[in-house]
């Protein structure tokens, strides 16, 4: 047997990929996910080919509309999140003019389970604290959030 043959070949984690968007009270933008009772960050899985910063930036633009330069990306790392999946994120200052949430906009959708029809997979925005986290976020995403600082 050669020693290819032996050779242990990386399998790259499935990644999900976020951005922390910050405003000037140090709170943190959190998305109502459709049907359930928690809020999450703006994130999902990192298509084949993307960076972790492309991935961040079309998520948030599919989670919430909007689009920020890459320059505006702060990146925070990468962590490990759930036994399968790493989370990376990156950090964006929101600028003034974002303390109106209403024009954000989901255009990410889903086929909901009992009618079938297109869906959004968040449906509300607002701003939250650090004494937010825990009651708005699943554990994992919260005890994450909270190891950072944003």
């Amino acid at each position: 047997m050669t020693a290819l043959a032996h050779a242990t070949v990386p399998i790259e984690m499935p990644t999900s990929c976020g951005t922390l968007i910050v405003n000037q009270r140090g709170q943190l933008l959190v998305c109502h996910v459709t049907g359930t009772r928690h809020w999450d960050i703006p994130k999902g899985m990192r298509e084949s080919g993307e960076s972790t910063l492309e991935a961040a930036k079309r998520e948030l633009m599919e989670e919430t509309g909007l689009d920020f330069a890459h320059s505006a990306f702060e990146e925070v790392g990468g962590f490990a999140y759930q036994k399968h999946k790493r989370l990376h994120l990156y950090k964006v200052r929101a600028p003034a003019n974002l303390n109106c949430l209403g024009a954000l906009v989901c255009t990410s959708h889903f086929s909901h389970r009992e009618t079938g029809a297109p869906t959004p997979e968040m449906d509300g925005y607002t701003w939250a604290t650090r004494d937010d986290i825990p009651s708005l976020c699943l554990l994992p995403m919260a005890q994450q959030l909270l190891s950072l600082d944003w």
